[in-house]
């Protein structure tokens, strides 16, 4: 284990340290060396404890507690997370709580100054690898239909929100069609690689894909059906057909 950081006077071991220690010696080994944990008196106002310490000051010094006073707590004897500032330009991450006796009166205060400085290092890091450095250059793109493929369904997939599998079939249709007018089916072979992208088969593909291209094909094939219905009693009587037996009878 790493030594003990904490300067606590040695000749008289005050026992809210003892007490605190743990907790304390605990936060500052799962965030050091990004975190100075203090102690304070809240009586004397002054500095009982200090694990990984940021700046020069050391047991006994001045707490300067009061600026507390000003902070409205985030929840019951707890301060923060609230910002300070270094004399070296490093911006700190802070949360104090005030820790009570056996007599809910205030022992201690426990104060966790958190460096953000890697923090804000590996988020930009991070967004510098995310973001783009350019815009696309089209031409290079313009004949590979299979990107074009993918800008199409992944603009589906984010507009909608939900994952390919939890498509609908209007969902679908509407992802053919805007691939149908991107070009993307003059290419031969494309249908399999549009079904395999979208999670469906092949047969759904082309299905659904016939539907896109001949839009009036399911109501045609529909069409018989219902006018055959309301034709029906008419056909019952059947005027034309009775007409062909009266011609009959006439020759």
């Amino acid at each position: 284990m790493p030594p003990d950081t904490s300067a606590p006077p040695s000749d008289a071991p005050d026992p809210r340290v003892r007490t605190f220690s743990p907790v304390c010696r605990a936060v500052a080994l799962l965030l050091g060396p990004y975190a100075e944990v203090v102690l304070h008196d809240p009586t004397t106002d002054r500095v009982l404890a200090i694990w990984n310490p940021m700046t020069p000051r050391a047991p006994g010094d001045p707490s300067l507690l009061g600026e507390l006073d000003e902070i409205d707590p985030s929840a019951p004897d707890v301060y923060g997370p609230y910002e300070k500032l270094l004399p070296d330009g490093r911006r700190l991450s802070s949360v104090s709580a005030v820790l009570r006796d056996d007599a809910d009166r205030p022992a201690a205060v426990l104060c966790v100054n958190l460096d953000r400085g890697p923090l804000e290092q590996a988020a930009a890091l991070l967004a510098g690898f995310a973001a783009p450095t350019a815009p696309r250059p089209e031409p290079l793109f313009e004949r590979d239909w299979t990107e074009r493929m993918n800008d199409v369904i992944g603009g589906h997939v984010r507009a909608q929100g939900r994952p390919l599998e939890r498509f609908t079939r209007e969902d679908r249709l509407a992802v053919l069609r805007e691939l149908d007018e991107a070009g993307v089916f003059a290419v031969r072979r494309a249908v399999p690689a549009v079904a395999t992208a979208l999670r469906i088969s092949r047969s759904t593909a082309y299905s659904l894909l016939a539907e896109v291209k001949h839009p009036a094909g399911p109501a045609l094939a529909a069409g018989p059906a219902s006018p055959a219905s309301p034709a029906s009693p008419a056909g019952s009587a059947r005027p034309a057909g009775s007409a062909g037996p009266r011609k009959d009878r006439k020759e």
